[in-house]
């Protein structure tokens, strides 16, 4: 998963003083990458009368900034070419835009320089505004738009989330947050309890319809805009479980809500796309299932993650949220008879909510 809170700045610099390091966090001394992605936006827009300042922060080597002049305002990616690749990201926002949603308009891009010039969806995400008042006319309009996305769904214009790519994931967890994080290595016996999890997991993923997956659809994701919701952070999407961006979008990285609203709204979901003729399970708690444990499966992924990002990346605030996932993979295995192995690892490495 893409992994980091947005964190809009308050406060533009003028961008013809971003070399001033008395007006701007990053000075062109200290960040010429930023004044280089500056000069080129400038010049796809022909002006340079443009305020600049950071928009969002993010997990990857990607980074945006939100250019202002007068009521227009722009995003610009930057993706460093060495460590990231354009092309999905372009090629998943066409296919946003063509299920009639609101993502962004790529108006530039330098693929050899990773500069893409977008239109602003906006300021403020879901998870800046979300409240227990608000959350059913937001989820409201998030699953609206997924039903949209999952019904414009092809075979082969996305990765298939396959089990290579589901086990690759699931192994993140022992990798990163078991040996790197806890500093614990499994005994065979732990190490084929998982393993049998693992494949629990995995059976129940692929025995899914598919549809085209966002990999990331929560709150922090999806921005209040109009026709709401704007959608970003899509250049993972695959084609994959039409249950994953349902789980995402209701069991979030940075906060969690009551056990009977997230079953009212994974209800929701489920009604209204069976009414949209989404090949979703006849009985809604077959569903819940594919959902309870197709969330189990994200959870391990976003633990592993999670301790990567800090050990290896150096973002350390990410582990703050790792007690989220501990409590959702305990409350699932909890119900589930197959996953009750997974429960007794969990006591046995010291994993409590």
């Amino acid at each position: 998963m893409g992994a980091g809170r947005d964190s809009p700045v308050a406060g533009r610099v003028s961008c013809t003083k971003f070399s001033d390091p008395a007006s701007v966090n990053a000075p062109a001394s200290a960040d010429p990458r930023a004044q280089q992605a500056y000069d080129w936006a400038c010049a796809q827009l022909g002006r340079r009368d443009l305020s600049f300042a950071p928009a969002s922060a993010d997990a990857s080597f990607r980074r945006y900034f939100r250019l202002t002049g007068g009521t227009q305002s722009w995003v610009l990616m930057d993706a460093p070419p060495d460590k990231e690749d354009c092309n999905p990201f372009i090629h998943v926002a066409s296919l946003v835009r063509a299920a009639g949603l609101n993502g962004p308009v790529i108006h530039a891009q330098d693929l050899a320089q990773g500069f893409l010039l977008l239109s602003d969806l906006g300021t403020q995400t879901f998870l800046h505004v979300i409240n227990a008042g608000n959350a059913d006319a937001l989820f409201a309009d998030a699953i609206d738009a997924l039903i949209r996305w999952q019904r414009s769904s092809k075979p082969q214009e996305l990765p298939p989330y396959d089990e290579a790519l589901l086990r690759r994931e699931l192994a993140l967890f022992p990798d990163w947050y078991v040996a790197r994080h806890l500093q614990r290595a499994l005994s065979p016996a732990q190490a084929a309890t998982l393993r049998a999890a693992e494949d629990v997991l995995v059976a129940r993923a692929l025995a899914q319809p598919k549809v085209y997956v966002h990999r990331d659809y929560m709150p922090r994701n999806l921005m209040i805009s109009t026709p709401n919701p704007g959608i970003l952070d899509f250049q993972d999407a695959v084609y994959g479980p039409i249950s994953y961006d349902v789980v995402s979008l209701f069991k979030d990285a940075f906060l969690s809500w009551p056990a009977e609203r997230v079953q009212g709204w994974a209800r929701q979901y489920w009604t209204q796309g069976r009414a949209a003729g989404l090949p979703l399970a006849s009985s809604f708690d077959d569903f819940f299932a594919d959902f309870e444990l197709m969330g189990t499966q994200r959870h391990l992924k976003v633990l592993g993650i999670f301790a990567r990002i800090n050990y290896r990346d150096g973002k350390p605030h990410y582990l703050q949220d790792t007690p989220r996932f501990i409590r959702y993979v305990r409350e699932t295995a909890a119900r589930y008879p197959q996953l009750s192995g997974l429960l007794g690892l969990f006591d046995e490495l010291g994993l409590q909510a």
